[in-house]
């Protein structure tokens, strides 16, 4: 069997009870970085063969370890915070191993975008989850299809393009409000709202360290004319 384990996305201790049995009855455990993971295994007492699986990696051992888990050998596929998957290598694997009609289980678990979305005061019964932007070609293009979305966006960013996210939105959007959170669950843990203008002043002038959740309101509703 393949298992999906989410695992904490900063505070070692939001991880579930389940989430670690899992990791101490498996055979194997595949993680982005074994360095990384290792100290979240040392810390719970879990020792496991690690073997690294990322986005280097991934087309070439995705064949291999589905062979494996189909010959009898159970693996768990964590990622170095919140859920495989989620802008995080694993689909491939997951996909083969749909393919081969190998048991796949996946636990809940820590992902970012849940608490900064229920942080930044959007509404968030109806939302689109967009995770990283092109870096260079078809960015534009996303940006421009999106214009016109109502729903809650919600985007994944890093500390030197937050600054140029938020100029182009400005830039493609107008005047919006967004709720920006970094290092959740952390130490310095933080959500900056406001409108665009705003929040680009803010991080002109403060910190830019760790990952980023930009979360921006949906176009506003034309009002229906009486």
């Amino acid at each position: 069997m393949l298992y999906i384990v989410p695992t904490p996305i900063g505070n070692l201790a939001d991880i579930t009870y389940r989430a670690i049995e899992v990791l101490k009855s498996v055979d194997s455990i595949l993680c982005e970085d074994t360095r990384t993971s290792g100290k979240l295994l040392k810390h719970y007492e879990i020792k496991k063969p690690l073997q690294a699986y990322h986005q280097h990696n991934e087309h070439k051992v995705v064949e291999q370890l589905s062979d494996r888990i189909e010959a009898g050998e159970s693996i768990a596929l964590i990622t170095d915070a919140g859920t495989p998957g989620i802008s995080d290598p694993g689909f491939l694997l997951l996909r083969a191993c749909i393919e081969k009609g190998i048991k796949v289980e996946t636990l809940p678990g820590a992902t970012a975008f849940v608490p900064a979305l229920l942080n930044s005061g959007f509404p968030c019964d109806k939302f689109v989850f967009e995770g990283f932007l092109p870096v260079k070609k078809g960015r534009q293009t996303r940006l421009k299809l999106l214009e016109d979305e109502e729903r809650t966006i919600i985007f994944y960013e890093s500390p030197h393009r937050i600054l140029k996210t938020l100029r182009q939105l400005q830039e493609f959007w107008g005047a919006r409000k967004a709720s920006i959170s970094r290092e959740i669950t952390k130490m310095h843990e933080e959500t900056v709202r406001g409108t665009f203008e705003e929040l680009i002043e803010y991080y002109e002038n403060n910190v830019l360290k760790g990952e980023f959740v930009l979360v921006v309101e949906g176009k506003p509703k034309k009002q229906k004319p009486l």
